[in-house]
């Protein structure tokens, strides 16, 4: 028995033995673990953004500007008939607005291409921001300088004509568009106030006469290519896409307060579209300008031209940040609202959200502009914003270099 404990304790000592793995000498000792790579905290170099000559242009004469020069910016005015230079070197005017009369001398005779030429260009030689020189050339009821058998061998057509007379081979309203903005510039206008963006099938109401004239759908098209062909002007004409958020059948702001009752549904789709759809043909050349009418389902309260609620719908809800006008404030639907306001009707508009604004009384309108600007009513922010879309404007025209 004695014998047999001592061969099994010899056994296991032996199994414990061979259990034990022996180390070959030939083995290389384990590495060491890799250090941390430390590449991923190694500082990373940013590149420098490419400049913006636009914004550059823009930021460099804002930053040089003053009050009065910002004011003045702000007034896209209807011209005088005397003294134009003048006034717009003293008022610092970002804009003329021709009429029919700024086409004829003191004798009312029309004026040939080359006094038209020269007139215009001593304002621009006058003013120390190039100005933007503009008119209502929208064709058939309303036009202006093709009115002047000096300026135009014949006069614009309006848009239902050409509509009759459209060609397979071209789009009539886009060669339209280019010639006649071509033969602006040959002059030194560089805005054409058109075209009229508004959806009317009613012969009988007040707009129907200065639109296309069919459904929104066809107005789109027909805007598309009007801005379409003012862009291929020779260093593109702006234009003006008007009278946002769409006239309708309403009555005559000219002459009174109008007000549009319709829903918003009515204007997502139909009104908006053919605004829309310059909007996405523009090229940073289109303004829009901002009817009078009161529109009950925006705002309920004001015209939309001094509308807040309208502007942030244009900018947020179509996408537009460009330039914005408003339609002109010395009319009745205008003066009768901020009479019983008792404020500047211009202050109202910039301080709405407006870039632009289109008056025959801007002497008047400067000063209550000007003093609200010192009294903050108008704060810095939002004048310094309106004028750089202004200036953003005259340098996508090609006016600043």
């Amino acid at each position: 028995m004695k014998r047999y404990l001592i061969l099994l304790l010899t056994g296991l000592l032996l199994a414990g033995c061979a259990a034990s793995p022996v180390e070959d000498a030939s083995t290389p000792p384990p590495s060491p673990p890799a250090e941390e790579d430390q590449s991923a905290f190694a500082p990373v170099t940013i590149p420098e953004p490419e400049p913006d000559p636009r914004q550059e242009t823009i930021d460099d004469l804002l930053s040089t500007m003053t009050v009065e020069e910002k004011a003045g910016q702000l007034f896209f005015v209807r011209c005088p008939t005397v003294n134009a230079p003048e006034l717009a070197a003293e008022y610092h005017l970002g804009g003329y607005l021709l009429f029919t009369q700024n086409f004829k001398n003191t004798l009312g005779d029309w004026l040939t291409a080359e006094e038209v030429t020269q007139a215009i260009q001593a304002c621009q030689d006058a003013s120390a921001i190039p100005m933007l020189i503009g008119a209502d050339e929208e064709g058939g009821v309303v036009i202006r300088a093709s009115r002047n058998p000096n300026l135009f061998e014949e006069r614009c057509k309006s848009p239902q004509w050409l509509d009759k007379h459209q060609s397979t081979e071209y789009n009539v309203f886009a060669r339209d568009s280019f010639e006649k903005n071509n033969n602006l510039l040959r002059f030194g206008i560089n805005v054409n106030f058109a075209p009229v963006c508004d959806v009317s099938t009613d012969p009988n109401s007040f707009i129907y006469d200065r639109t296309l004239g069919k459904d929104a759908a066809a107005t789109a098209d027909y805007v598309a290519a009007v801005i379409r062909g003012s862009n291929g002007a020779q260093i593109g004409v702006g234009t003006v896409m008007k009278h946002f958020p769409g006239y309708g059948d309403n009555t005559d702001t000219h002459t009174g307060i109008a007000i549009d009752e319709r829903p918003i549904e009515t204007f997502r789709t139909s009104d908006f579209l053919p605004f829309q759809a310059g909007i996405e043909a523009s090229d940073g050349t289109a303004a829009v300008l901002v009817s009078h009418n009161i529109v009950t389902c925006m705002d309920p309260d004001r015209p939309a031209s001094l509308s807040p609620a309208v502007y942030d719908i244009l900018r947020e809800e179509l996408g537009f940040y460009g330039p914005t006008l408003t339609d002109d404030l010395a009319m009745n639907a205008i003066t009768k609202f901020a009479k019983k306001q008792e404020q500047s009707p211009a202050v109202l508009a910039l301080a709405a959200g407006c870039d632009m604004v289109v008056t025959s009384e801007f002497q008047k309108e400067f000063s209550q502009v000007l003093t609200a600007i010192e009294e903050g009513i108008l704060p810095p922010d939002r004048v310094d914003e309106a004028v750089s879309r202004v200036l953003g404007w005259k340098y996508d025209l090609g006016l600043l270099s």
